[in-house]
């Protein structure tokens, strides 16, 4: 899907070299001349990001930087002539996400772009944590189209991997978290219920497998880099 960035500056010229370039790097691009049109339109038609210019006419930047933050957390760039620290930090402190200063290169524009919608995206790992349910109730695990049913210590030790994605978990900490009378177990003991989980996982369209690391332990991680929940 197409990222949408919204462009609120009043130099016709300026306007035009972000539009053209941020179209070149795969953006669709609505340019606003006016500020006091700017929080409306946002309110209608939620852009991925803002690229806004601080010295506009009538309703300048950082007024339309707070009242934005009312109600949306939209990345938002800010662009101006200002070179004071002063400035930077104000523009920082009232909800902006980055900051750049006049005169600059549109390659930058988009790199900056780039870099702040990069960092919005959830991580795979985020992702994940969010698809899974755990219910303690049922011991089920379930995404929106399947659902897994696990034994008391199958659950949790997927709850305890997925809980810290890419971690190594050893067999000894596995051991203590579903054990909590701290009883001795063997390291096949673990082995045995990850097993079962794995299987259980195959069975399922679930993007996620529990990997062994050698002579350390166990991790959760995704199936391949690529791969959603």
């Amino acid at each position: 899907m197409t990222q949408h960035i919204l462009v609120i500056e009043d130099e016709f010229q300026i306007a035009a070299i972000h539009r053209d370039y941020l179209n070149a790097a795969g953006y669709e691009v609505t340019c606003l001349d006016d500020g006091t049109q700017a929080v409306e339109w946002i309110r209608d038609n939620t852009p991925d990001l803002i690229l806004l210019d601080l010295m506009l006419p009538v309703k300048d930047g950082h007024t339309i930087c707070q009242e934005v933050r009312q109600f949306s957390n939209v990345p938002i760039i800010m662009v101006t002539a200002k070179v004071d620290e002063i400035d930077r930090l104000l523009g920082l402190e009232q909800g902006a996400d980055d900051y750049i200063c006049k005169p600059f290169s549109a390659r930058e524009v988009v790199a900056r772009v780039r870099a702040v919608l990069r960092r919005q995206e959830p991580t795979y790992y985020e992702r994940a944590q969010s698809a899974l349910q755990f219910n303690e109730d049922t011991l089920s695990v379930s995404t929106a189209s399947t659902q897994i049913e696990l034994t008391v210590v199958e659950f949790e030790l997927l709850k305890a991997l997925v809980s810290h994605p890419g971690k190594i978990f050893s067999r000894s900490r596995l051991a203590a978290i579903i054990y909590s009378d701290h009883r001795i177990v063997s390291e096949r003991t673990i082995d045995s219920h990850i097993k079962k989980i794995r299987k259980k996982l195959a069975a399922e369209p679930i993007n996620l497998t529990i990997q062994s690391v050698y002579g350390a332990g166990y991790k959760a991680e995704p199936n391949d880099d690529s791969c959603d929940l």
